[in-house]
């Protein structure tokens, strides 16, 4: 097979990161002119601070959030501090998370999911006053969308804490009623190393010292704030045509004997995970990427190498069906063309190990 040069590759992984939007890119660079430390007392500072604060004000309004917002270096961190420094006489979370959340957690509960995904146990029970529950509201390999209004809901009845991971839908889809939030810039067409932990009371966390009113120290990522708010401000609403688009790949795949994860479960348009029975995920992922098509196995998110997916596990699949499911995931502008594309990729490669 011809080597296939940058700029003719098919990117289909936008649930990792996806590209800084032209409008973020100039704010940006205009930040980058702004050299001065928003703590500074001199007026260059006082500028600089004056920017960042505008800044914060247009994230929330974005967002429609109206609580306070944390800028952080991305969701892994927002993830560390809500959770890490809890003021929460207990901490539950759902056996789907991100490792981010995973890792910070380790003596948590795990709530068990079902077969599509979703929380089996409901969430908020009498005795659970000042209980914190870290729940996705988009799992970041199915797409997989958690009921968080029903799920908040029963757990403010209960006098506990909802802390919303929103990596996936921050930018895309409306933000859950949640205490505290987590988003990164870098999802949404912003750039990597910044995000913010939204949080709508600050007691609900021990201080750290330092910036950020106290809660976060080191000097603020000014460029990186303003390419946040840009690319907040700049969304487009591509969502729908990114339904169509899955749900014609989804049929596409189960005709030709794939299988689709969370079929029939209300999962992101943006995301879509797929089975090729017998054909190894790392096999796919070589072949595509030789076919110049970018996509990905698992959450990808940590040192670039294929395990297990935890996520699959716990919806009951076993360790040889799990092992051969790849992730597409869709970004702005999705084109037919582009998952026809895929798709006869996909159905050469699976036609290739039947044969073989």
């Amino acid at each position: 097979m011809s080597r296939v040069i940058l700029s003719d590759r098919l990117y289909l992984d936008h649930a990792a990161t996806t590209p800084v939007l032209p409008q973020a890119r100039e704010a940006m660079l205009r930040g980058l002119e702004r050299w001065a430390n928003p703590s500074s007392p001199h007026a260059d500072g006082r500028a600089a601070r004056a920017a960042l604060e505008e800044a914060r004000g247009r994230i929330a309004a974005a967002l429609g959030w109206n609580g306070h917002v944390i800028f952080t270096s991305g969701a892994s961190e927002a993830i560390a501090i809500g959770l890490g420094r809890a003021k929460a006489a207990r901490i539950v979370t759902s056996a789907v998370e991100h490792d981010a959340v995973l890792r910070v957690t380790k003596d948590a509960e795990r709530l068990g999911v079902g077969a599509d995904g979703l929380i089996r146990r409901p969430c908020g029970g009498r005795d659970d006053g000042g209980w914190l529950y870290a729940i996705q509201h988009v799992n970041n390999e199915t797409g997989v969308v958690q009921p968080l209004a029903e799920i908040g809901a029963a757990i403010r009845a209960a006098g506990g804490i909802l802390f919303a991971d929103c990596a996936q839908s921050a930018g895309k889809m409306p933000l859950p009623e949640a205490d505290m939030i987590a988003v990164s810039a870098h999802k949404f067409g912003g750039p990597p190393g910044i995000g913010a932990l939204l949080i709508r009371d600050l007691t609900l966390i021990h201080p750290s010292g330092g910036q950020e009113q106290g809660y976060r120290a080191g000097t603020e990522n000014l460029p990186g704030i303003l390419a946040m708010a840009a690319a907040l401000e700049g969304k487009a609403d591509w969502l729908g045509e990114a339904a169509e688009l899955r749900a014609f790949l989804d049929h596409a795949i189960e005709e030709a004997g794939g299988e689709v994860v969370a079929r029939g479960n209300q999962r992101s348009p943006a995301i879509a995970s797929y089975r090729m029975p017998g054909v190894a995920a790392s096999a796919q992922l070589i072949q595509f990427d030789m076919a110049g098509i970018s996509v990905s196995a698992g959450s990808a998110c940590s040192s670039g190498t294929i395990k297990a997916s935890h996520v699959l596990t716990a919806m009951g699949w076993d360790a040889g069906a799990a092992g051969e499911v790849v992730r597409v995931s869709f970004g702005p502008a999705p084109r037919r063309a582009d998952v026809e594309r895929f798709l006869a990729v996909w159905t050469r490669i699976f036609g290739r190990a039947r044969r073989g």
